[in-house]
């Protein structure tokens, strides 16, 4: 007996591209249920946001927009941002009456028949017509390899798993990244820690001046750029450099943004450089960022010679069904917000083009 059941679009992750796609699509007559469904691996509304650390507050959190359609009001800027997103994500959902089905883990995606989609999950499977990705890179976390990484003692973590600074206390701390979580660790856990050590294959760029609207489309067409390649995307922080605030100048100013090249290998009690410097560590967080979690995709064979997926828009080149919402330019809260405005139009336009298409074709003698 065949199960599988059939919808329009089925949209995958219920992140703040996930829910904007869905709003969208309910918005322009859509129902939940019988023409998309969405799915969602965790186990409750908050994306990733449901597994930040707690010192992680909402008044910590860098540029996060409104969903479409429900304004984020009054939000306590002392409250971890965990609590006040998944509440508000929660709320989101019930009120527009989204029916996200989870946790459902979505194994694959191939070619159907009648030029649909299957999305094999673990509760069944679905027949589709067009496909949203929504996946965002939460569980993705990117660790570099060095050599001797084996034989370290100590504790090794990425940020996926970051505890908060108490749980570093008296330790010697060396935090690898220079991006924003790698700073962010860094100035909480030297309140803690006997020692840290600040290392990045670059040297940071801190930016100067106010966000302005038009310095972040220049950014966003940077890395719009790199998918249009078919190339991995990079973080539009890798392209902006991190902003020069109150609490940044401080750590430069005591030491603790001290930053430190590359180490050139791990030993079993630190890292050690080519030049004979070495400091012992009990402990190396790894904040190195993390990939986009696109591995279900790979029946459809859509990653170019450059290991990225060709985007126009959030439309893969190969595959004019895919839509990735959340994907390199369209990564951050306002990006994703666009994209699934931008994708659900596409997929109305693919759609109407097919049913005329169907309805035109002669009947066959």
């Amino acid at each position: 007996m065949n199960n599988t059941r059939e919808v329009e679009v089925v949209v995958i992750g219920a992140g703040q591209a996930g829910l904007s796609s869905a709003y969208h699509l309910r918005r322009t007559g859509f129902e939940p249920e019988r023409d998309f469904v969405v799915l969602d691996h965790s186990p409750a509304p908050g994306g990733a946001w449901q597994f930040r650390w707690p010192s992680l507050t909402y008044g910590k959190v860098h540029g996060m927009h409104s969903l479409p359609g429900m304004e984020l009001e009054d939000a306590d800027p002392a409250r971890p941002s965990s609590e006040v997103i998944t509440e508000y994500f929660t709320t989101y959902e019930r009120t527009f009456d989204l029916r996200v089905r989870r946790p459902v883990e979505v194994r694959a995606v191939r070619e159907g028949s009648g030029g649909r989609l299957i999305v094999e999950t673990s509760d069944g499977d679905w027949s589709t017509r067009a496909l949203i990705n929504a996946t965002g890179t939460w569980d993705r976390p990117f660790w570099p390899r060095y050599p001797g990484q084996e034989t370290f003692r100590g504790r090794q973590l990425h940020t996926a798993r970051y505890p908060g600074p108490e749980a570093f206390a008296g330790q010697r701390v060396v935090v690898v990244g220079g991006g924003a979580s790698g700073t962010q660790h860094l100035l909480e856990i030297a309140e803690y820690a006997s020692a840290t050590t600040w290392v990045t294959r670059r040297p940071p760029v801190f930016r100067e001046g106010p966000f302005t609207e038009e310095f972040g489309r220049a950014a966003v067409a940077l890395v719009e750029e790199r998918v249009r390649q078919g190339l991995p995307p990079k973080s539009v922080v890798s392209v902006t450099g991190l902003p020069l605030n109150d609490a940044i100048r401080q750590g430069l100013a005591d030491g603790v943004l001290d930053r430190q090249p590359m180490f050139d290998r791990i030993t079993p009690d630190g890292v050690a450089w080519a030049d004979g410097r070495h400091v012992e560590a009990d402990v190396i967080l790894w904040a190195t960022g993390f990939r986009a979690a696109i591995d279900h995709l790979a029946p459809l064979r859509l990653r170019e010679p450059g290991g990225g997926i060709r985007v126009e828009g959030t439309r893969a080149v190969a595959d004019p069904r895919i839509h990735l919402v959340g994907y390199g330019p369209s990564a951050s809260t306002i990006g994703a917000n666009r994209a699934g405005r931008a994708a659900v139009r596409d997929i109305r336009r693919l759609l109407a083009e097919t049913n005329a298409h169907t309805r035109e074709e002669p009947a066959v003698a």
